[in-house]
């Protein structure tokens, strides 16, 4: 990760919305790299993030999360995509301020359907559908508060919203 200014784009939403399908596509269509804030977690760490939530605790996870997404918001300078719980942090939401933030929104039918029964997301514990609408209806209005382009992914093709966000981002001021 090397860059100045940051990312071209840094893209948010609960999980199942499609934030590293979509951000790889983004990536390549801008010619860029791409990073996923779990994944550079996971890196750091050497275990997965659901390996950490239950060995560490959630707090030890959203502490490396924030350092890990303000290190990359600093030094990445291609497409970010955040873990989804990685904006209710307020420092990463000062953050954020700014910058080029496009939000994945997803309904539950879809959202449900793509993260299947949880398996290695640690806040599906549970009543997957039930945890997924928690989720959504906490959530929303941040990311909503925080996103420059929104753009809806319900029944529709990555390539498709990969397009979209490239158009949305190339008509941004």
């Amino acid at each position: 990760m090397t860059g100045a200014g940051g990312p071209r784009a840094v893209l948010i939403g609960t999980m199942g919305a499609g934030k590293t399908t979509v951000g790889r596509l983004v990536a390549e269509r801008l010619g860029v790299g791409f990073a996923d804030s779990d994944q550079l977690v996971e890196e750091q760490r050497g275990k997965s993030v659901q390996d950490i939530f239950v060995e560490d605790g959630e707090d030890a996870f959203r502490a490396l999360e924030r350092a890990t997404v303000a290190r990359a918001l600093e030094q990445h300078d291609g497409v970010l995509s955040l873990g989804g719980g990685a904006v209710l942090d307020p420092g990463t939401r000062a953050l954020l301020a700014g910058r080029p933030v496009v939000f994945l929104r997803v309904g539950l039918a879809d959202a449900v359907k793509r993260v299947g029964l949880g398996t290695g997301r640690p806040l599906l514990l549970g009543n997957v559908r039930a945890r997924v609408k928690q989720l959504l209806d906490e959530r929303t209005p941040v990311y909503e508060g925080l996103a420059r382009v929104t753009v809806e992914t319900d029944g529709r093709e990555p390539s498709e919203i990969a397009a979209e966000i490239v158009t949305a981002l190339e008509e941004q001021p």
